[in-house]
């Protein structure tokens, strides 16, 4: 267990006489149950319980990275990462300043899953799987469901020595329906820092992704073209983090010479009804903690204001070599990997508009919801949305056979010409990056109104 006494003598005595520039040491301990529905049935019921550590040592400006699960000889653990650290080192180690920190941060718990009997999360997902079922045309499905308690502590050759606490849970729930070669398929994705309660009573929504996916089967297609697109909390959040949050993380920006000439500060990429945000210390929701693994205090960090790039995402490293100022957003996904730069919660913030007055001017248009994939290349981008509506004259109509949005992300940001003041936060995604996934993020906006986006049928 991490919280004995003699842990932490151990590490302060490894952390003596290392011989690096820098030296932290992170231990893990985890606790985390799963189920997995496909179909009708149960096909897996997990719980997994571990210790992990690591220890990343800097010289020269060289990293060395060393992960156990035997937490004793924790000294030859440290000489071995930094003699890593030395065939690689060839410079100087760059570390922005933070103060020495120590601190206790307990878990943010609601509902605490910990306390619910497997049994009864079974038999949760055993009424979600009969509602999905009832619904005629539904031809499989898939509920998954996890729930991990994580205890990390995280010590420095520096002096912090700081033990954090946290519950996540997560759920996806998917229907498929199929006519003869087409297959639809429609899902939701549910998240909370440490409240069982977010994937409770979910009935109505679980009868109302069934039902959309048989719909969408006799649903017509879109005429491709450019048309005026209405975007919902959920799309445009997950539209904000994969199309331009990553391009936010300075490590990306350290490294890519073109992505220095994009990604200038000061620079105009929208209306100054635009605000982009990201940082964990927003609280209370998945991607949010008081340190991130490098022991640096979680920050609120604006990225657009008003429509000019105004800062980007930092761990201590990016920060000085850049000669900025650490975000608090090096992340790791478990001890069995180092800290690298990662978003946190994303958002833009509401703006001025009411939904209606943004619809109300829309004579053709799209009305796109939920989202179900997408990928970016620089700033090229396309998007499918889970749900797509025909608009006419302002109103909302019939519902559409899925579509995909795609375009440059520039001038995207420029054409968005309307912001409501409905912020909504999606707290059902997992970011991947440098094969570390899933890491707990959230993203989220108000609905947004984009003028002249190519959408095409998927």
């Amino acid at each position: 267990m991490l919280t004995d006494g003699h842990i932490r003598d151990a590490i302060a005595d490894a952390l003596r006489h290392h011989g690096a520039d820098y030296v932290e040491i992170r231990l893990e301990q985890t606790d985390s149950t799963h189920l997995l529905f496909r179909g009708r049935a149960l096909e897996e019921v997990g719980r997994n319980q571990g210790i992990t550590g690591c220890v990343r040592a800097g010289v020269a400006g060289g990293w060395g990275f060393v992960s156990f699960q035997d937490l004793s000889r924790l000294r030859e653990k440290v000489a071995t990462a930094v003699s890593h650290a030395r065939m690689v080192g060839r410079e100087r180690t760059m570390l922005a300043q933070v103060a020495p920190t120590e601190a206790v941060v307990p878990p943010r718990i609601g509902k605490d899953p910990r306390t619910i009997p497997l049994l009864e999360k079974k038999r949760l997902l055993d009424g979600y799987n009969e509602v999905l079922w009832s619904v005629p045309g539904v031809q499989t499905s898939t509920i998954a469901y996890v729930d991990t308690w994580r205890k990390v502590v995280f010590a420095s050759s520096e002096g912090s020595y700081i033990q954090q606490e946290r519950i996540d849970i997560t759920m996806r729930i998917s229907a498929v329906a199929r006519s003869g070669g087409d297959v639809q398929q429609v899902g939701i994705s549910i998240g909370s820092l440490g409240d069982f309660s977010a994937v409770e009573r979910l009935e109505e929504q679980v009868r109302d992704i069934a039902q959309k996916a048989v719909a969408m089967l006799t649903a017509p297609p879109i005429t491709p073209g450019r048309y005026t697109v209405l975007l919902d909390p959920i799309l445009a959040g997950v539209f904000i983090h994969e199309a331009f949050g990553h391009l936010s993380e300075a490590d990306h920006v350290y490294e890519d010479p073109r992505l220095q000439q994009i990604m200038v500060l000061g620079r105009r990429f929208g209306s100054p009804l635009l605000n982009v945000v990201d940082g964990a210390a927003i609280p209370g929701l998945r991607g949010s903690y008081a340190y991130d693994d490098e022991g640096v205090p979680a920050h609120k960090t604006y990225l657009i204001r008003e429509g000019v790039l105004v800062g980007r995402l930092h761990s201590r490293e990016t920060a000085a070599r850049m000669g900025e100022q650490p975000t608090g957003n090096a992340r790791a996904v478990s001890a069995a990997f180092p800290p690298i730069v990662r978003m946190t919660n994303t958002l833009i913030e509401p703006g001025p508009h009411r939904l209606e007055d943004l619809l109300a001017d829309i004579s053709d248009g799209v009305y796109c919801k939920n989202w179900y994939g997408g990928m970016t290349s620089m700033e090229q981008f396309t998007f499918s949305a889970g749900e797509a509506y025909r608009i006419r004259q302002g109103r909302i109509e019939e519902l559409l056979r899925p579509v995909m949005l795609t375009g440059n992300l520039f001038t995207t940001l420029h054409n968005i010409d309307g912001i409501a003041n409905d912020l909504a936060i999606n707290e059902g995604g997992g970011c991947g990056k440098g094969g570390q996934f899933p890491l707990p993020v959230s993203n989220g906006s108000p609905h947004i109104r984009i003028r002249d986006v190519l959408v095409v049928g998927r």
